[in-house]
């Protein structure tokens, strides 16, 4: 029985690690779309890193990329958005960190430390519609 248990995580690490490779594979295959070093390039590159890193992400992340309207050029568009909205005189730009909040965001994936996710993919109400 002690036998079971650990077959049972080792099939566990070989999903993750399926997983991982299928949205790095997917990640890829979008990053070759779009112009080398450019800022879709540059969130597919952030976002292999995070798979790596947070097994559990990279299942969220391997079917949110097959939604077209989730893709590499999308995810950016919101970084690029929250830069504009953030803008210093002619500078627009974004911290590593803020740029993978906003992805966390855009592809409700869990925060590292909680394991919560890090939006709801519930539908906000703004209140002030129904006076």
């Amino acid at each position: 029985a002690a036998g079971v248990p650990h077959r049972e995580a080792g099939v566990m690490v070989k999903e993750e690690q399926t997983m991982v490779e299928e949205a790095i594979r997917t990640l890829r295959e979008q990053q070759s779309k779009v112009k080398e070093r450019s800022g879709p390039w540059m969130v597919a590159e952030q976002l292999m890193n995070l798979c790596r890193r947070e097994p559990k992400s990279a299942e969220l992340i391997a079917q949110d990329l097959h939604n077209p309207e989730m893709g590499i050029v999308q995810a950016e568009k919101k970084i690029k958005a929250f830069a504009d909205a953030h803008k210093t005189g002619n500078f627009a730009g974004v911290t590593g960190m803020e740029a993978e909040e906003i992805m966390r965001k855009f592809y409700g994936l869990p925060d590292p430390q909680t394991d919560k996710p890090s939006r709801s993919r519930a539908v906000s109400v703004d209140l002030a519609d129904f006076l």
